[in-house]
């Protein structure tokens, strides 16, 4: 049952008074709930009135004012170009993909069809088609290029690159012809083009200045 409501001897309902406890808590209620508040309507102005950067600086995007950046990997570039150090790592790296990857596995025996040589790193040209050959497989078995990326590298890198390095006369067939005769030569390659000398009919004319005869 409800309490009954206190009256005074005129009938009138006397005030509820609640002890100075319970008003503090009240009043302390009221002020957070005031302060929370506040803080909501600073949030919303900011976000109405500023979209910009700052509004969003806790998001994580990329590309705004006081977020690291993620460095960008560096181009890949064919190993020729580079030089030096650099180009040595690259060549380092190179050859364990061969030695440890590529001829373990696809690497046919050595005969006068397909000549090797162990020192395939001082045949510029082997270097450069191995290298695009290593270049294409780390493209091709990233999880990007599908489950047929690898079969496109078989189809369309490994055999045309490994065919054209190993043909019985490219640019190992001067080395090594059998397995137990390890052998290496350079081939000469075409001397440096010259450029015919200019005959008296490829001159140019001269003309004379106006008034002048030529």
């Amino acid at each position: 049952m409800p309490e009954p409501i206190d009256r005074n001897d005129d009938g009138e309902v006397e005030p509820v008074r609640l002890p100075d406890t319970d008003l503090e808590s009240i009043e302390a209620s009221v002020r957070k709930l005031l302060k929370q508040s506040a803080q909501q309507a600073k949030q919303l102005d900011s976000l109405s009135t500023e979209p910009g950067p700052q509004a969003f600086d806790g998001f994580g995007l990329p590309g705004f004012a006081g977020l690291p950046t993620l460095p960008v990997p560096p181009e890949p570039r064919p190993i020729l170009e580079l030089d030096g150090e650099e180009y040595e790592d690259e060549l380092d790296s190179l050859s364990d993909w061969v030695d440890d990857f590529l001829m373990p596995i696809y690497g046919a025996e050595v005969t006068t069809a397909t000549p090797w040589c162990r020192q395939w790193q001082e045949h510029d040209c082997v270097v450069a088609w191995l290298h695009a050959l290593w270049l294409a497989y780390q493209q091709h078995k990233d999880s990007e290029a599908g489950p047929s990326g690898l079969f496109v590298w078989h189809r369309d890198f490994l055999t045309h690159a490994m065919t054209t390095v190993r043909a019985p006369d490219g640019p190992l067939s001067a080395c090594m012809t059998d397995p137990d005769r390890p052998s290496h030569r350079l081939l000469p390659g075409p001397e440096p083009s010259t450029r015919a000398a200019s005959s008296p009919s490829d001159e140019p004319l001269t003309v004379g200045e106006p008034g002048q005869a030529a």
